[in-house]
C-alpha cells in the first residue's frame, strides 16, 4: 500500500512538473528500451533559474578523464626531454635522437666536401678549356707555317754569305727557312791516338749519335727547353735537370728532376711557377738561376730558384723579339741564352744588325751587356746556335735527318769560318741545341724528344 501511495504521489508529481513545464515550453518526453529491454520513460526540463550547471564539467567522468591526460602529458614531457630513467623506450628514443642528430651533422659536412669538390673540379675544367684552346691556336699556326724553301738563285751555295768579313746585309728577305751549307773540308775525327781531344776547351771536332731519353706525352711537348746548371747553388743539387714546356701563350711551369734517371721516367720533384711567361726555347740555367725571356717583349728575366723570385730584369738594347728574327723553325726563336766554360751568353739580331747574328756576354748578376759581337751569318737561315768554349756554332737544318754544324765565329778572334760536322735530326724537327759543359753533350729537343748528343773537343789536324 505504501508504494502504491508514494507511486501516486510520485506520478502525482512529475504529472504537474510536466503540465507546468509544457506551459513554459521547455520540456521533453522521451520513450526507448534500457540496454536489458525493458521499456523506460525519460523527460528533461530546463531550470527556471539557472542558465547552466557548473558541477557539470567537473563531474566524476570529466575528472578522471582530466587525470589520465595529465599523466600522458607528464610520460611525454619525460621521454622527450631524455628522463624516465631505467625505461627502455626512454632510452631507445635517447639514442634515435641522438643517432639522428649526428647523420645531420655527417651529411652537412659531406655536403660541404662535395661542393669544395665540385668547385675544384670545374676550375680544373676552365683550366683545361683554356689549355686546348691554346693549343689549338698553336696548331693552327704551325699547320699555317710555310713549307721551307731553297735559296734563292743570286745566292751560291759555296757561298752563302760566310767569308770573314763579308758585307752581312745580303738580301735574305724571302726564304726565312733556307738551309745554309757551304763546300769545305770535313773536319776529320778524333782519334785515340791524340790524348788532348775532348779534354779542355777547343774547336767542336764530331757530335756523336742522338740518345732519346724522354718522349713527351702530348702535343704540349712538341718542343720545349731542358738544362743542367753547371754552378749549382743550393737547396738544389749539381745532378738536378729542369725542363719547360714551351707550347702555348702561358708558358710558366718549370719541372725539376734529380737526375736523369728521374727525368726519364718522368716525375718531377719540384714545379715552379714562374711569375712572368717564358717566349720560346732560349731558356737556359747558371749559377742557381734560370734566365729567360719574357713573352713578347725583349725583356731579359733572371728568376732566382733558392727565393722563387725575379732577382733581375733587364731590356736587350734593340733585340728583335717575337717573330723578328727567330732561328729558321720559327717558335719566336728571336732571344736564345747560352751557358758556356766562359760564361753567360744571349744570341739574338737588331734591325741595325740587318739580321745578322749579334752575340752579346752577360754579366750573370744584373743582366747588363759586357761585351758584344756582330757575325756574318743571318739568324734566319740557320736552324740553332749554341756556344761553346767561347765559339758561337750553328746548325744548318731542324728537319734534315742528316745536316751538319755549319759555321763557327770565335770571339777572341772574331774570326768566322764555314764547317760541316755532322749532325743529325732523328726525330726530324729540332727546336733547341744548347750545349752542357757539365756532361760535355748538347741537349736538344727533337719533335717531343729529348735528346743528347756527345761532342769531342780539339785542334784541327
Amino acid at each position: 500500500m505504501i508504494y502504491l501511495k508514494m507511486w501516486s504521489l510520485a506520478v502525482v508529481w512529475i504529472s504537474s512538473l510536466l503540465v507546468s513545464a509544457q506551459a513554459q515550453g521547455t520540456a521533453s518526453l522521451w520513450k526507448g528500451n534500457d540496454r536489458s529491454g525493458r521499456c523506460q520513460y525519460s523527460f528533461t526540463v530546463d531550470s527556471p533559474k539557472e542558465a547552466s550547471c557548473p558541477s557539470a564539467s567537473t563531474g566524476p567522468e570529466m575528472e578522471a578523464l582530466k587525470a589520465r591526460l595529465g599523466l600522458l602529458e607528464v610520460l611525454v614531457a619525460r621521454l622527450a626531454g631524455g628522463e624516465a630513467p631505467g625505461t627502455v623506450a626512454g632510452a631507445g628514443l635517447q639514442e634515435a635522437h641522438s643517432q639522428a642528430m649526428r647523420d645531420k651533422a655527417q651529411l652537412q659536412r659531406e655536403k660541404t666536401q662535395l661542393q669544395r669538390e665540385k668547385d675544384r673540379l670545374a676550375q680544373q675544367v676552365e683550366d683545361l678549356q683554356k689549355r686546348v684552346a691554346e693549343l689549338q691556336k698553336e696548331a693552327e699556326r704551325l699547320r699555317s707555317r710555310p713549307c721551307p724553301q731553297a735559296p734563292p738563285p743570286s745566292v751560291p751555295q759555296h757561298d752563302s754569305g760566310l767569308r770573314p768579313g763579308a758585307d752581312s746585309s745580303w738580301h735574305y728577305g724571302g726564304p726565312a727557312y733556307q738551309e745554309l751549307k757551304a763546300e769545305v773540308a770535313e773536319v776529320p775525327a778524333p782519334s785515340p791516338e791524340n790524348p788532348e781531344d775532348n779534354t779542355g776547351c777547343g774547336e767542336l771536332l764530331s757530335v756523336g749519335e742522338p740518345v732519346s731519353h724522354r718522349k713527351a706525352d702530348s702535343i704540349a711537348g712538341k718542343y720545349g727547353v731542358w738544362m743542367q746548371d753547371p754552378e749549382p747553388e743550393a737547396p738544389y743539387g749539381p745532378g738536378m735537370l729542369w725542363r719547360v714546356d714551351t707550347v702555348g701563350s702561358e708558358v710558366r711551369q718549370l719541372f725539376g728532376y734529380e737526375d736523369m734517371q728521374q727525368l726519364s721516367r718522368g716525375f718531377p720533384t719540384k714545379v715552379l711557377l714562374l711569375p712572368e711567361a717564358m717566349e720560346s726555347t732560349g731558356a737556359a740555367m747558371y749559377r742557381g738561376s734560370l734566365y729567360y725571356q719574357r713573352r713578347r717583349s725583349r725583356t731579359l728575366i733572371r728568376y732566382d730558384l733558392a727565393s722563387e723570385s725575379v732577382a733581375a730584369r733587364r731590356d736587350l738594347p734593340h733585340a728583335g723579339f717575337h717573330g723578328q728574327f727567330p732561328y729558321s723553325w720559327g717558335g719566336y726563336t728571336d732571344i736564345d741564352f747560352a751557358v758556356d766554360e766562359e760564361g753567360l751568353w744571349v744570341i739574338y739580331s737588331t734591325n741595325k744588325a740587318k739580321g745578322a747574328i749579334v752575340l752579346s756576354q752577360l754579366d750573370p748578376h744584373s743582366l747588363e751587356v759586357l761585351r758584344s759581337w756582330e757575325t756574318n751569318i743571318r739568324k734566319t737561315t740557320v736552324a740553332n746556335a749554341f756556344m761553346i768554349c767561347g765559339r758561337l756554332y750553328t746548325v744548318a737544318s731542324y728537319t734534315s735527318p742528316n745536316t751538319t754544324v755549319n759555321y763557327s765565329f770565335d770571339t777572341s778572334t772574331s774570326q768566322s769560318k764555314a764547317m760541316t760536322v755532322p749532325f743529325k735530326n732523328r726525330y726530324r724537327y729540332n727546336s733547341m741545341v744548347d750545349y752542357n759543359l757539365v756532361q760535355r753533350k748538347l741537349f736538344a729537343w727533337d719533335n717531343y724528344h729529348i735528346v743528347s748528343y756527345d761532342v769531342r773537343l780539339g785542334k784541327q789536324q
